[in-house]
């Protein structure tokens, strides 16, 4: 009697546990919903959804948020918590073909960050869709589950040959059941992998993280546009504008990457590109897909500057690194101390114009391309020599050789396109003087053998000065009085690599001495749209940035301009 009763108590308290489990695995069910696994998930015809999308090669997060309304023929993505806003409208709304709109902050030099509408309409080649931040899932197939961001989530995948490459596209999902019984899909990440077989490793990375998915309905006021507001019309064909006016079509399934190719035979035409073979080719496009990216991400973000695709463009980032050859050896000790006191400088200071550009005096020569050779020093120090002879000259310009610096200054421990400092080419100079580009022979883009015995040296130099560091007014005395100045900046951020026009600022930017990897000419000095800048002037052709100038903010020292500047005295 007593066994028996054991027994039972026995079996009901196994049989209260197998209820538990049993209302558990309900209620887990009811929680999570039910996963089909011969069925990819269908999203909601209405849905919003905030995101991140992830471009590891292009070294992008960008935060966006979307509003997606098949029913009525409607979506809006914004782009950096609604800096940019861009708006998809079909046919059924604006009439015949679709139209597209883009709301961002636009700058002019008497305007700053006036909120602005750009519109483009479709032709019946190009119908406007409206655009989902979620992929079409119909060919997707389910291959397991997996922990995705702290859930439990289905893992469903796309494996798409096409020619030498094979992308493959991955949805992370998780399943909840509503109250009246459906199994609702919740995007978790979408990520795509391409990879080339001609070049042996993944040409494509990105994904898209997800978050606060609602497939509640949308307030009509989400999809409309400041009556107030003007739109206008878009210089060029609207088809060519897409990346901007919606840059996730390119990310989401179907891709529609054809602006990429389109740009890329631009660039080569203008550039004058001819790629040795089908595999260099197709290195040069990924490179230049990725550098795409980076400029259109960064200028929806409005950094205050703007970036544009320029001949670096296709370079990688050790062919972009070699064209900063600043090398730093640690200080000097021949250098001048700036002959003007703290004191002396405050007094001065305040009786400098408010800007200044010696291109105008005529004290600066045309902009040089350095080519692929590391030879940034060598520009600086003869701009700072050039404008010297300037004004020692009564103002007279006279063009210096490069080449004859790159070419003979290594005993005093310069290394041609490998590298130096300007302090090292005074040194030089100091010795052997500086013959005219036109005496010693053109720039070359590489080492060459020094025949300075055989030209006669126009100037020489008695000395050099060391500008009070991390001091602004100081800076812009030595400009004012002594003319253009070699400075030494971080230029090693793609930001500056792209750079076209406005104040460029880097908070990444570096600028402690011996951190600095590029040698610059400060021209001038001025202010825009309130922003304090230094004129500058590189040495990557004139298609680069704005005609090969760049106006670097004087904020906070940034990229190290007032960290190591110089000028010589003749």
């Amino acid at each position: 009697m007593l066994k028996n009763s054991k027994q039972n108590r026995s079996t009901s308290v196994g049989g209260r546990i197998m209820l538990f489990a049993a209302l558990l695995c309900f209620f887990v069910a009811f929680a999570s919903g039910y996963v089909d696994k011969g069925s990819p998930p269908q999203w909601s015809p209405v849905y919003t959804v905030k995101g991140l999308l992830n471009i590891p090669y292009a070294e992008l997060h960008e935060p966006f948020y979307a509003w997606y309304d098949s029913k009525n023929s409607k979506s809006r993505i914004d782009y950096y918590g609604g800096m940019v806003k861009t708006y998809q409208f079909t046919s059924a709304v604006y009439p015949p073909y679709g139209t597209s709109i883009k709301i961002a902050p636009v700058t002019t030099e008497t305007e700053m960050n006036k909120e602005t509408c750009l519109q483009v309409n479709s032709t019946q080649d190009q119908l406007q869709d409206i655009q989902s931040v979620l992929p079409d899932m119909t060919d997707f197939k389910y291959i397991g589950t997996e922990t995705m961001q702290d859930a439990d989530t289905a893992k469903w995948q796309m494996v798409q040959p096409v020619g030498d490459k094979l992308n493959k596209y991955t949805m992370w999902v998780k399943y909840k059941k509503t109250l009246k019984g459906d199994s609702v899909p919740i995007p978790v990440r979408y990520e795509m992998k391409g990879f080339n077989s001609l070049l042996g490793s993944h040409y494509d990375h990105y994904y898209l993280d997800y978050e606060d998915y609602n497939i509640d309905e949308i307030d009509p006021d989400v999809f409309k546009v400041d009556s107030n507001m003007q739109c206008t019309g878009f210089p060029g064909p609207g088809s060519r504008h897409f990346a901007t006016f919606n840059p996730m079509k390119e990310f989401v399934r179907p891709v529609h990457d054809a602006h990429v190719h389109d740009e890329f035979e631009r660039f080569k035409v203008k550039h004058q590109r001819q790629y040795a073979s089908d595999l260099e080719h197709e290195k040069r496009l990924n490179i230049f897909r990725q550098s795409l990216r980076y400029i259109h991400s960064n200028n929806r973000a409005n950094r205050g500057f703007t970036m544009s695709v320029n001949h670096l463009a296709d370079r990688t980032d050790d062919e972009l690194a070699a064209l900063r050859g600043r090398r730093y050896s640690g200080p000097s000790p021949h250098g001048l101390p700036f002959p003007y006191s703290k004191s002396r400088v405050e007094e001065l200071s305040v009786k400098l114009p408010p800007e200044h550009d010696w291109r105008l005096f005529g004290a600066v020569t045309p902009v040089k391309d350095q080519s692929v050779c590391g030879s940034c020093w060598s520009f600086g120090t003869v701009g700072a020599v050039e404008g010297a002879l300037f004004l020692h000259n009564g103002g007279h310009l006279v063009r210096l050789s490069q080449q004859a610096l790159i070419d003979c200054s290594w005993g005093f421990g310069n290394n041609g396109c490998d590298g130096g400092e300007d302090f090292r080419a005074y040194e030089w100079i100091k010795r052997h003087g500086l013959p005219t580009e036109e005496d010693y022979g053109g720039y070359l883009g590489q080492d060459g053998y020094c025949h300075v015995d055989n030209v006669t040296a126009v100037t020489s130099i008695t000395g050099w000065v060391n500008v009070t560091t991390n001091d602004e007014k100081a800076l812009k005395l030595a400009i004012f009085k002594h003319g253009p100045i070699s400075v030494a900046i971080d230029a090693s951020h793609k930001s500056f690599s792209f750079y076209a026009n406005g104040v460029y600022f880097e908070p990444n930017c570096k600028n402690k001495v011996e951190e600095l990897d590029h040698a610059v000419l400060a021209v001038g000095y001025g202010v825009l749209n309130g922003k304090k800048y230094w004129l500058i002037k590189n040495s990557w052709s004139n298609m680069w940035g704005n005609d090969g100038y760049v106006l670097m903010s004087s904020k906070e020292n940034n990229c190290g301009v007032e960290s190591a500047p110089t000028y010589v005295l003749i």
